[in-house]
């Protein structure tokens, strides 16, 4: 059987998971990978056959997304060409973790893809959703990558379609220690505006990655280093805590590796808002920004902040059987014909 896994490259969540579920499916399937976006930090370590464009989102650096820079990198001429150039009627299934590209590629030429993300589990009535509406999120969450039949992650399992994180085996092989530092990493502000607040706190050490700095500099308490996944690795597993975005994979890890979590989700990034509530439903600290008015919320959760027990347990290779079970001998074969699994209880956000 030949199948298709297509990734989304904005942002290093995917790739991320990606390391863990295409060993899992090569183990079952003579297996393709194409990736999608130009947003990312992680070597994959796999071979991948397509490489696209396709519709990223730029990081700011005041808290969201710089949407000039989104508009000037997103040409719909180019997206509708790779589009009508995705080769997905050379497989029997497209698995797809919020990739466009091939989403409508095969909604155009009617062949079966499924979702297998994060952003699928945001689909289901039950997970905590923000308390703002957004329209252009929603429609964005809904309409950017069409699937036949959802299956998510999340950080609880909401729903019976819904797994718990995927964590890539270095991190689970890691050592724990805590050797008194503070791991963050805010890529959506700048390292002024983190050096403005983070300076305030003394007493703490701070471990700042960032994704504007070209080389690594230390002004008193606070060292800010270029984005790298090794050592951003490695500073979270000998950490007392980490502060970050309300991003999917990295508060996840922070909590497999039994750290303090504080988040702050990105302006105009729905998802994340999504993340913050079934975050906040654990009992990990939600801040709205990063601003002087939230220092003493910051100092009060370095001094009494707890750590969240949350079990993860690998069950990738579990995961990945199932729905190839279920979608390679079904007699669901594309959006033609498409019939719901009748234990699907998602429904539109």
């Amino acid at each position: 059987m030949k199948v298709l896994y297509a990734i989304q490259g904005t942002g290093n969540g995917h790739l991320t998971r990606a390391k863990e579920i295409i060993p899992a499916l090569k183990k079952r399937v003579d297996l393709d990978v194409l990736i999608s976006g130009i947003q990312s930090d992680i070597d994959l370590a796999y071979p991948i056959k397509y490489k696209c464009h396709g519709l990223s989102f730029i990081f700011g650096k005041n808290g969201g997304v710089n949407f000039i820079e989104t508009f000037r990198e997103n040409k719909i001429h180019r997206v509708i060409k790779e589009i009508r150039e995705c080769p997905v009627q050379d497989y029997d299934l497209i698995i797809n973790d919020f990739e466009p590209i091939s989403a409508w590629a095969s909604k155009i030429k009617g062949v079966k893809c499924i979702s297998l993300s994060h952003q699928a589990a945001l689909r289901s009535k039950n997970v905590p959703k923000p308390r703002h509406n957004d329209w252009v999120g929603t429609l964005i969450l809904k309409n950017y990558a069409p699937c036949i039949d959802y299956f998510g992650f999340h950080f609880d399992r909401y729903d019976e379609n819904i797994f718990l994180p995927v964590i890539r085996s270095e991190i689970r092989n890691l050592e724990i220690k805590e050797k008194g530092h503070y791991t963050v990493y805010l890529p959506s502000y700048s390292d002024g505006k983190i050096l403005k607040v983070f300076s305030k706190i003394k007493g703490v050490e701070w471990q700042v990655f960032s994704k504007h700095a070209s080389g690594s500099y230390q002004t008193e308490n606070i060292k800010i280093e270029p984005l790298n996944a090794e050592n951003f690795m490695y500073s979270m597993a000998s950490s007392n805590g980490v502060l970050c975005g309300a991003g999917f994979e990295t508060p996840a890890e922070a909590l497999f590796l039994m750290k303090k979590l504080m988040v702050i989700p990105m302006k105009g990034q729905y998802e994340q808002h999504f993340n913050a509530e079934g975050l906040k439903h654990l009992g990990v600290p939600v801040l709205k920004k990063l601003g002087k008015g939230n220092i003493e919320n910051i100092q009060d959760w370095v001094t009494n902040g707890k750590i969240i027990h949350k079990r993860f347990p690998d069950q990738t290779q579990v995961i990945v059987d199932d729905l190839l079970k279920q979608y390679l001998n079904s007699g669901v074969r594309s959006f033609n014909n498409l019939h719901f699994s009748p234990h699907n209880q998602f429904e539109p956000i």
